[in-house]
């Protein structure tokens, strides 16, 4: 539970890193916000997967800071990843 907490919160700060990185499919610090916490799960949960020991640690709810560091990465990857596609599309559309 903590884990996905961290992975949520995780995903926002890598949403917002990644709308101000790429100006023209910047959505705003809202919208930024909630993709990023979409693709924070999405990407912690995908990390989870691809790495057993991750993604034990994860369910067993010991945090150590392997898990922990984990989590933050798999957040800020997945929701930087989810707010980078999403702005392409609505940038494509709006052309």
């Amino acid at each position: 539970m903590v884990a996905l907490l961290i992975q949520l919160a995780s995903g926002a700060l890598g949403g917002n890193v990644a709308g101000k990185l790429l100006k023209g499919s910047n959505l705003g610090t809202l919208w930024n916000s909630v993709v990023g916490i979409a693709g924070g799960g999405i990407g912690g949960t995908v990390l989870g997967m691809l790495s057993p020991a991750l993604g034990a640690a994860a369910s067993s709810g010991s945090m150590d800071v392997t898990s922990i560091l984990g989590s933050v990465g798999g957040g800020v990857v997945g929701g930087g990843i989810l707010m980078t596609i999403v702005g392409f599309i609505k940038k494509a559309m709006n052309k």
